[in-house]
């Protein structure tokens, strides 16, 4: 089963990993390709595809662990939809809380 949170981390962190990991992951995580799917794609082993994506995800959340970017992301996210729910959706702050919405958009 796929972790999504890793799609977050892949966006704060993807350009840490080399061209064939990033390529891999981006398929997997962001356009929804199975394993097996990637391994013919690419044509290499369903089991490289998964060695890959291991060690990319380690990589991933190793660095998070270390920067903690990803979770200040989600974090500020949470913060500005909670400001939009709380102010009237035409006004200067909504349209500020949208406006950091829109940045956080990795």
């Amino acid at each position: 089963m796929k972790n999504l949170d890793f799609v977050l981390l892949l966006d704060c962190y993807g350009e840490l990993l080399t061209e064939r990991q990033k390529d891999i992951a981006e398929l997997y995580y962001n356009e929804d390709y199975s394993l097996s799917e990637i391994a013919s794609m690419r044509n290499i082993t369903r089991q490289a595809v998964s060695d890959s994506l291991k060690h990319s995800e380690q990589i991933l959340m190793q660095t998070e662990l270390k920067l903690g970017m990803a979770d200040r992301v989600r974090r500020m996210r949470l913060c500005f939809e909670q400001i939009l729910a709380c102010c009237p959706p035409d006004g200067e702050i909504a349209e500020l809380a949208k406006n950091g919405l829109h940045l956080l958009s990795i």
